[in-house]
């Protein structure tokens, strides 16, 4: 696996090294050698599939709060997203910031989103799925969430919202959200 580190600091993404020969390829999408060697927890709670009918769907700006905050692995084994996180971290020098990550299934890319950044994504895609490792369980009392066009961070999404839940439309600006370590600046 390749690791290069985004402009925000620890998170991720990873290319797979493919091994190929005329059957196709081998590639590791998990060592927990090479994860400790970039400083990334390889404890693993859960592992989780998404699928999304339609171009245009988005989800989130999601995380959980501390105790329960967790890191995520993303993979999209069909499709494309274009997938948006921000750091939260308090104290972080790159708190408040925002990067965006394309992510397709041909590219067997995949995005390490650390504990306490909000993360959401887009499909760019009919029929998208993701597949995603999380080190902590999901507890329904510690999720929090802010608008994904909440104008703190300012992300700019690649293509018009077309379907997306009440719940992520009904989220509070960041501001708002009691559980943070306040607003931020993008």
């Amino acid at each position: 696996m390749i690791f290069r580190e985004l402009e925000l600091e620890r998170a991720y993404v990873i290319d797979l090294e493919p091994r190929e020969d005329e059957r196709g390829f081998n590639a590791r999408s998990w060592c927990r050698r090479e994860f400790e060697e970039h400083g990334i927890p390889v404890d693993i709670a859960q592992a989780n599939v998404i699928y999304n009918r339609h171009l245009g769907t988005l989800r989130g700006m999601h995380r959980q709060a501390p105790p329960h905050a967790e890191s995520k692995l993303f993979r999209c084994t069909r499709g494309a997203v274009f997938d948006a996180i921000v750091d939260l971290r308090p104290g972080s020098r790159t708190y408040g910031r925002w990067t965006g990550v394309e992510l397709r299934a041909e590219d067997y890319r995949m995005l390490f989103v650390p504990e306490q950044f909000g993360q959401g994504f887009i499909t760019l895609a009919d029929d998208t799925e993701l597949t995603y490792q999380v080190s902590e369980f999901y507890e329904p009392g510690h999720e929090l969430g802010f608008r994904y066009d909440d104008r703190a961070f300012a992300i700019e999404w690649p293509i018009e919202v077309a379907v997306i839940s009440e719940k992520d439309r009904s989220w509070p600006p960041f501001e708002a959200d009691s559980a943070g370590a306040g607003g931020g600046t993008a």
